[in-house]
């Protein structure tokens, strides 16, 4: 039981950790996207994750006073 336990903590605290991960470098910007573009935009097809990245950078060029660092 105890064993269970365990292994189930430890799977939480590795979601917990992949989320955190996902989220503060952006990789989990696409899969959002993806969910909106299908949600918002009916029969149009989505950019591919290429395409996405290439606007973001280029959003993010465009405004540098946004950026952290």
């Amino acid at each position: 039981m105890a064993r269970v336990s365990a292994r189930s903590a430890l799977t939480r605290a590795c979601r917990g950790v992949r989320w955190y991960v996902r989220e503060v470098t952006g990789e989990s910007a696409y899969d959002r996207y993806l969910e909106h573009a299908s949600r918002a935009h009916d029969g149009v097809a989505a950019l591919d994750r290429r395409s996405f990245e290439r606007q973001r950078q280029d959003l993010e060029n465009a405004r540098p006073q946004q950026r952290c660092c």
